[in-house]
């Protein structure tokens, strides 16, 4: 712990989730510590910009550096990394890890899909990984400049199979560490279910935006795409469910409604696809899909939207 009496951290990725959650957490003072890549020489000389609801700010100094062996070199051990970066990049994550990670660091990942740990569980053991999922609108719109749009929630568990159903004493002390930030973080008992309940949303609105090139709100303002939505949240409910873990129906009905009601967004998905950037297709689409099938369940609508993503993917580079 650093002497504020929080713990230190180290957020690996500065994009928007990594921006936003570790700007929030130097605003309140505690120990972090940014790893960055093509952004490093401005965010050292400028600093970190967040324009958020829950108010803009700039930190000035920040503890940034542009390699893992820069951090490995000059930063001190950190009681938690957060991978923030994109599952796209999780090449680098297993030297990266062994390169930053005391023996008593926590890892916590931040990233969309299903089993994604895996990587960092096969570096650090499964007992030093916690996995979460944000529920958050959030894009980097320059270099050291987050905006935040909507939401912020973050739901975690812990990996290790021996440990799911219980809300350990470590994943209390991160939670009471986030929400003394601002940062809306809830401890849950089943990681499993936190990330198919996500997605329920994540599938059908990060999918669909690129294969239709819409935002959400024109995504539910047309009635056959809103159709296709719902139908794509009910196949992720019927793989969940033969994968042993049960989604309410309000989950559905939440998530239509909310999006809904939210300002027109554009997914992560699609952005990194306007761009030209890899998108996480096999974390979001094609681990869910092989999970399903190894249950007997073929989900036909998530499978074409991953054949049509894979064929999109292949033309980027």
């Amino acid at each position: 712990m650093n002497e504020t009496g929080g713990l230190s951290y180290a957020i690996l990725g500065t994009g928007a989730l990594g921006g936003l959650y570790g700007g929030l957490l130097a605003r309140a003072g505690r120990e972090v510590h940014f790893l960055l890549r093509s952004d490093y020489e401005y965010v050292s000389q400028n600093g970190l910009r967040v324009d958020s609801p829950l108010g803009d700010f700039h930190l000035s100094s920040v503890q940034c550096y542009a390699s893992p062996d820069d951090m490995s070199q000059r930063m001190p051990t950190v009681d938690v990394a957060i991978v923030a970066w994109k599952t796209t990049a999780n090449d680098a994550l297993a030297e990266t890890l062994t390169k930053i990670c005391g023996p008593q660091t926590i890892v916590l990942v931040l990233q969309n899909g299903l089993d994604i740990e895996r990587v960092a569980a096969d570096c650090v053991g499964a007992e030093r990984v916690l996995g979460g999922c944000c529920f958050l609108c959030c894009n980097k719109v320059g270099p050291g400049h987050i905006q935040h749009v909507d939401y912020g929630r973050i739901a975690f568990g812990e990996y290790a199979r021996e440990l799911s159903g219980e809300i350990t004493p470590r994943m209390q002390t991160i939670a009471a560490d986030f929400q003394k930030s601002g940062i809306d973080m809830q401890p849950a008992e089943d990681l499993l279910k936190v990330r198919w309940s996500k997605l329920v949303w994540n599938i059908p609105y990060n999918g669909l935006s690129v294969v239709l090139n819409a935002d959400t709100r024109q995504l539910m303002h047309h009635s056959a795409s809103a159709t296709l939505v719902e139908d794509l949240m009910r196949e992720v409910c019927e793989a969940a469910s033969r994968c042993g873990c049960s989604i309410d129906e309000a989950h559905v009905t939440k998530m239509l409604e909310d999006t809904r009601r939210m300002v027109p967004y554009d997914s992560s998905m699609r952005l990194d696809f306007l761009a030209r950037r890899p998108m996480e297709v096999e974390a979001i689409f094609g681990n869910p899909l092989r999970a399903a099938l190894q249950a007997g369940y073929r989900p036909s609508k998530i499978e074409m939207l991953y054949q049509q993503l894979c064929f999109l993917n292949q033309s980027i580079g």
